[in-house]
């Protein structure tokens, strides 16, 4: 049983300024209230539902007809529909003032009386695991379950790992104080962390925000503040992360799962050889990207070496100009409508009707998110709108998960999540057309320097960045199984990964072996981050098939999105001749970065 609650994506900043009018969600399609008679109604169904559903099917599955098995299955996610409608309200509810203490206990105690109602369900995967393999093959080649059968492929995925019915039955009990407590430890403490920046106090992401600052000495003010507070937080921060390694090592030992990516890799449908490719060709790649281009950076600011305080730093012949939401509004559906005009409208509705949350307040979860809620209504993007260029691609990218989201909702609550390897696709797909389209209007060769530095940095920020934090990942929970981490150690950890995929044109200022700390994917997801990678590389790719003018390439891109999770990767790009698994497809991607600094490095000769 899925609980959806959303949390905080890695990239966005936070502060107020006069952005024009920015929209509020408006949580109403979902509940008015925390109290509001729905809210109470489907909260009594949800448990009768729950019980009812064991009585009636525990122990029966394997000797169910095709039609109890659908009308089993209709009746599972109606389930998932309501439990994922309440938790999107609390969640959503929640994000919006994590420090608010009713809004906390009112999650929390949704949470605990969701996970009681739907352990009774527990029982349901692991009896569907034992189902013989003749007798499940036979059962969905009948037309009304075939198309289900990539939902419990991937649940029958598990079946080497499951443990017994009374254990996961206590693991899913125990889950509320277990990681999701830590996990609301680190929201609620990140939440509430407060930078003395020149004597004003800041918040996580306004001081982050300083790290772009056009003033030099206010992003070096920035990033000592950072790392001042961290240090001093380093050891909750430490716990926090011994704590969620040793659980998931513990579970992972007791499934016998072969690595502790591996649980990861099975829950996105990919291959743990395409992952591996993927990471090998982006580390093979640092030289000709990042080493690169931060080198040509230091030349353009006149610097020997760059210091970490100027990695995000704006060029010199970038203006300062603030972006009022109007225009990023307009900017972002004029590119989606020059792709496709049923793009356009597709994402019109987010602006209109509440379905976006854009403004910096107080208390306020960081980062930014685009949430499914539940197919039966619609998803919500969160942002911390500045008034930034990146904050507009922020728009552009959460409005394409958007978007993906509302398409595959048809797929119903069981077959609509995409797998997080191809869940990048379309945000990334919105960032590039927003780009592209930029890019064509600049009106001089520096406008365009400018707009090219933009995207390289963030293709950065999301393919070697991302894959350096996975690397990071990867050797804290191998540490972490050997003991009891310090927080010196996973400091010398995290500057292992570091100098290695930014280069040598980077300098690391004391403090930044702690900028581990706040990163949120490390505690919500463990190996999430790998998908941003694996997401524009396979965009990078996509894009030149679309500017190579593949026949119908917007079909077979709407179709792929409204396909949600019901097809394998392999299936999904094979319209458009593409194929992850091979390792020279990675390359393709890559290679566009590449031709990116090329032209820049060009602009200099």
């Amino acid at each position: 049983m899925t609980l959806p609650l959303p949390h905080p994506v890695f990239d966005a900043t936070t502060n107020a300024g006069g952005f024009g009018d920015l929209p509020e969600w408006d949580l109403n399609d979902l509940y008015t209230a925390p109290d509001a008679p729905e809210l109470t109604r489907d909260m009594a169904w949800l448990e009768t539902a729950c019980a009812s559903f064991a009585t009636d099917y525990g122990g029966k599955l394997a000797g169910l007809s095709a039609a109890e098995m659908a009308t089993c299955i209709d009746r599972y996610e109606a389930i998932d529909v309501a439990a994922g409608r309440i938790m999107s309200y609390a969640g959503l509810r929640y994000y919006q003032n994590t420090v608010d203490a009713e809004r906390a206990k009112f999650l929390a105690d949704t949470q605990d009386k969701i996970t009681h109602f739907t352990t009774p369900l527990v029982f349901f995967s692991l009896e569907f695991n034992r189902i013989d393999e003749a007798a499940y093959l036979a059962l969905f080649a009948d037309a009304g379950l075939a198309r289900y059968k990539p939902v419990f492929d991937r649940m029958r995925a598990m079946r080497p790992y499951q443990l017994s019915d009374e254990l996961e039955k206590f693991l899913h009990d125990q889950s509320v104080v277990g990681a999701a407590a830590w996990n609301r430890l680190f929201d609620e403490t990140t939440a509430g962390l407060e930078f003395d920046v020149a004597g004003e106090t800041l918040s996580l992401e306004s001081t982050l925000n300083l790290l772009s600052d056009h003033d030099r000495d206010r992003r070096e003010a920035g990033a000592r503040a950072l790392a001042d507070v961290f240090a001093a937080n380093t050891k909750l921060f430490a716990r926090i992360h011994n704590s969620l390694a040793k659980e998931k090592e513990i579970e992972d030992r007791w499934r016998k799962m072969p690595t502790p990516q591996y649980g990861r890799h099975l829950s996105n449908h990919v291959e743990p050889e395409v992952v591996e490719a993927l990471r090998n060709a982006v580390v093979a790649a640092y030289p000709k990207l990042s080493h690169r281009y931060y080198r040509l950076k230091a030349k353009w600011l006149g610097l020997e070496t760059l210091q970490v305080w100027d990695r995000n730093a704006p060029l010199p012949t970038d203006s300062a100009r603030v972006i009022g939401w109007e225009e990023a509004r307009e900017t972002v559906l004029s590119a989606y409508s020059a792709f496709s005009p049923e793009m356009a409208r597709l994402a019109q509705p987010f602006f209109s009707r509440g379905w976006i949350d854009a403004a910096a307040k107080p208390g306020k979860a960081p980062g930014a998110f685009a949430h499914p809620t539940v197919t039966t209504v619609h998803p919500y993007v969160m942002l911390n709108y500045l008034g930034k260029p990146r904050d507009v691609m922020t728009l552009a990218h959460e409005l394409g998960h958007g978007v993906h989201q509302v398409l595959a909702a048809d797929q119903g609550e069981l077959l609509a999540s995409t797998p997080l390897t191809l869940a990048e696709t379309a945000s990334v797909f919105g960032e590039m057309l927003t780009f592209r389209r930029l890019l064509d209007a600049a009106k001089s060769p520096a406008e365009r320097k400018s707009l090219l530095a933009g995207k390289v940095e963030d293709m950065i920020n999301t393919v070697v960045r991302q894959i350096a934090f996975y690397d990071f990942e990867c050797k804290l929970h191998a540490a972490r199984a050997k003991g009891e981490l310090t927080p010196d150690d996973i400091n010398a950890l995290w500057m292992s990964v570091q100098a290695e995929s930014l280069g040598d044109a980077i300098e690391f200022m004391p403090g930044y072996e702690t900028f581990w700390a706040y990163i949120p994917h490390f505690v919500h997801s463990p190996f999430y981050v790998y998908a941003y990678a694996f997401g524009d590389g396979l965009v990078n790719a996509l894009y030149a098939t679309y500017e190579g003018g593949l026949p119908d390439f917007e079909q077979k891109y709407f179709d792929m999105l409204k396909a949600g999770g019901s097809k394998h990767h392999k299936e999904l790009l094979a319209p458009f001749g593409l194929d992850a698994s091979d390792p020279a497809f990675w390359d393709k991607g890559l290679s566009m970065i590449a031709g990116m600094i090329d032209e820049l490095e060009a602009m200099e000769s």
